[in-house]
């Protein structure tokens, strides 16, 4: 049989599942959109996209008055790992998008992910993320962010024996401008970060 790809949007209860059993984060992040890719209907990848966690992360690509243009690609997700799969997805789920946006992805480096997909791609590399601590639940997955907004500073401080510190990786960042010509000239312009050459590493493309 020949093979036939599909791409169809999804909700996020839908996804979830295919997520949890196979992404090593084993959460679901903030989900705007999400998308299934179908080879002969079954589903072999997972994309989706949201709202990215830090409002500075938002105003510092374009500066302010494009914050309400960014989108974090934050799952991308395949069952085989086929050839082309990765980079198919990706493109294939922006066209779902309404432009312009400014696409941001990270690559962890913790992970051993270097962000391939993104390159092959033609996504923009700026770098490194900043070094920082993030706050961790002793025998929990629970998110930083999660923690933070839960407990207080002296909650998290008066139980060591449950919160801790511990040292964030670093993560390769990646931004792509799904926009018209005239559009991504004016991201381009007002682009806050350098550009980079892209770095080399691990082809995995779990993010």
């Amino acid at each position: 049989m020949r093979e036939s790809y599909k791409i169809y949007p999804c909700t996020r209860n839908s996804i979830k599942p295919f997520l949890i059993d196979r992404h090593y984060a084993k959460r679901i992040p903030s989900v705007s959109y999400s998308f299934g890719l179908y080879l002969n209907n079954e589903l072999v990848g997972v994309i989706t996209y949201g709202l990215p966690p830090s409002p500075t992360l938002c105003r510092g690509i374009c500066g302010n008055e494009f914050t309400n243009d960014v989108l974090e690609l934050n799952r991308l997700c395949l069952k085989y790992n086929n050839k082309n799969e990765a980079s198919m997805l990706v493109m294939g789920s922006m066209k779902f998008l309404k432009k312009p946006k400014i696409i941001v992805s990270f690559a962890d480096t913790e992970q051993d992910h270097s962000g391939y997909v993104y390159q092959a791609t033609n996504f923009i590399y700026t770098g490194l993320s900043t070094k920082r601590s993030e706050w961790a639940e002793v025998g929990k997955n629970t998110h930083s962010r999660g923690i933070t907004g839960r407990y207080t500073l002296e909650e998290r401080q008066s139980n060591p024996d449950r919160f801790y510190q511990k040292e964030r990786s670093q993560k390769h960042r990646y931004i792509y401008f799904w926009a018209n010509k005239k559009q991504k000239k004016i991201y381009l312009k007002n682009l806050k970060y350098k550009i980079f050459d892209y770095p080399k590493g691990n082809n995995v493309v779990c993010v």
